[in-house]
């Protein structure tokens, strides 16, 4: 028999129904290939301007977090009917010049990741102009390959 593919999986999850069905998509490959899933939420404060000078960073990075703990229980939940070993994580964002990408760019190098599994939202257009694309960046600066699925 040969070796999976796959042994080393990440995942990137922000709670979104995208999110849930790369969850599925990462655990029937590891599952599949008897590989593990990492699974990661990251928390970026700086992602929004402050508005009218009323922002407090620290605030928004404890609602962030509690979404993440939420998002990765979640991952939790979806991966107790599967035989599948996996270990969750929610990450920072470095400051305000650190992006989502970079971070997860991180995270998959430390993991040695064979696959990153992400969803998107599959805007077009002016809404993906303005909102940009985790999943495009992460493409563009990936140290291995990605599964991106979409919503």
């Amino acid at each position: 028999m040969t070796k999976p593919i796959y042994r080393r999986i990440l995942l990137a999850v922000d709670g979104s129904g995208s999110a849930r069905r790369a969850t599925r998509e990462a655990l029937a490959l590891a599952a599949f290939g008897h590989g593990r899933v990492h699974a990661v939420y990251v928390v970026h404060k700086w992602g929004l301007a402050p508005y009218g000078g009323y922002f407090d960073p620290d605030a928004l990075g404890r609602v962030l977090n509690e979404d993440g703990r939420k998002a990765l229980e979640e991952v939790r939940r979806a991966m107790a009917a599967q035989e599948v070993t996996i270990s969750v994580e929610i990450c920072e964002t470095l400051g305000k010049s650190d992006s989502i990408v970079e971070c997860l760019r991180r995270c998959a190098a430390v993991l040695d990741a064979d696959l990153v599994v992400m969803g998107t939202h599959g805007r077009h257009g002016v809404s993906r102009a303005v909102l940009g694309s985790v999943a495009e960046g992460f493409l563009r600066i990936s140290p291995c390959p990605v599964l991106v699925v979409r919503g």
